[in-house]
């Protein structure tokens, strides 16, 4: 009798407690947070107008993406232009704060590249995982100040990894942390997502902060204008071409007898 009433008790626990939702139930409800999967889809293209701070300093950033793999950010900082771009194939930068002050595109190294293929992403490695090589993994629960979260292990294609938390009320992302080896230095950065706001219909993170894991000196991001579906040409994804050089002097012409 008292062992049919505990087997009973056994079978209904897990409707009366409720069962842990699987990592296909949680990806489901992060797809609809964000607004679904029909207009994440939607969208050929972004620009996002942004203002950055890196200590004492603010300036303005434009970040844009187009289907199925193009990623342009550009910031203006004392009047000098700093651009990564990538193509889908092609990664470059024009970086004139560098030793030698140069303007011209130059090719990425390949840890950037990596890292630019994760960028051009505009859906991010969330969506559709398997299809793209990911290996994805729930780590069940963890905290993450002072909020509960999903916390799932990602091991991209290109063998980098990610931790993601996913706030167990909105199931949006409040923080991803990342492990990447830049020349043989493994390093190791944190970001936190925060100040949702529906941006036609998906919700976007409005504020970002990254930086080095433990270390104080964070990077800001205020997201201050979304526009979807804009038209951006190939060539701004392009890698210019370097100028021509300019032509030798004419050879001087020989001494007259």
């Amino acid at each position: 009798m008292i062992r049919a009433q505990l087997v009973s008790i056994l079978l209904i626990a897990p409707a009366l407690f409720g069962q842990a939702p699987t990592l296909d139930q949680i990806l489901a409800k992060h797809y609809e947070a964000k607004g679904g999967l029909a207009k994440l889809k939607a969208v050929s293209s972004m620009r996002l107008t942004a203002k950055m701070s890196g200590g004492p300093m603010d300036f303005p950033a434009v970040i844009e993406a187009k289907r199925p793999a193009k990623f342009r950010m550009e910031l203006s900082i004392q009047g000098n232009q700093l651009i990564q771009a990538y193509d889908g194939k092609v990664g470059w930068s024009i970086n004139p704060f560098q030793q030698s002050a140069k303007k011209d595109a130059e090719p990425m190294t390949p840890d950037e590249l990596r890292e630019m293929e994760v960028q051009a992403d505009m859906d991010g490695p969330l969506v559709d995982w398997k299809e793209k090589g990911h290996a994805l993994e729930l780590q069940g629960r963890e905290s993450v100040d002072g909020g509960d979260t999903f916390k799932m292990k990602l091991v991209l294609k290109n063998g980098n990894t990610q931790t993601i938390y996913l706030d167990t009320d909105s199931y949006l992302e409040v923080k991803t942390s990342s492990k990447r080896k830049i020349r043989d230095t493994e390093i190791e950065a944190e970001t936190t997502l925060g100040d949702y706001k529906e941006e036609g219909g998906l919700m976007i993170a409005h504020a970002i902060e990254a930086g080095a894991k433990g270390s104080p000196q964070k990077q800001k991001i205020v997201i201050e204008k979304v526009e979807f579906n804009v038209p951006l040409g190939d060539e701004r994804f392009n890698m210019p071409a370097k100028p021509a050089a300019p032509p030798a002097p004419p050879a001087p012409a020989p001494a007259k007898p």
